[in-house]
This record gives structure tokens, sequence and C-alpha cells, in this order.
């Protein structure tokens, strides 16, 4: 099987680390706080920018949340 064309400790608009506490609870086993992205109202628009692939799989970081530049 191959591997996946993005990690899901990535963000797949920018490649930087996201930063997610689901993520990080799911590879670690420790528990975490709520996410930050729980907290948050991801627009349309945005969201449309996810590659197929990691739609639903990983999460976008706090920068591109906020409108910041991607890389």
């Amino acid at each position: 099987m191959d591997a996946p064309a993005f990690a899901a400790t990535l963000c797949p608009l920018c490649g930087r680390p996201n930063r997610c506490a689901m993520e990080l609870e799911r590879e670690t086993g420790v528990k975490q706080q709520a996410c930050w992205c729980t907290q948050v109202a991801f627009g349309a628009e945005l969201l449309a920018r996810v590659p197929a692939e990691a739609q639903r799989r990983a999460c976008i970081c706090p920068a591109c949340a906020r409108g910041g530049p991607t890389a």
C-alpha cells in the first residue's frame, strides 16, 4: 500500500506543523487538552483549498486558519 501524499501532523496548505492535539494524542497515547481547532470556524473557501487526499485527514495550521500566507 502506498503512503499518503500528506502527513496528518502537517498543514495540507503550507506544510508546517499543524499543532493538532488530537493527532498528537493518537500518536503518543498521551491525553491532550482540547485542540485549538475546535475553537475556530474554518470557512468553506479555506477548506476548498485542501487537497482531496488530505480532506478530513489533516488539520490546517493556525497561521493558515487565520488567513496567513501559505508556503
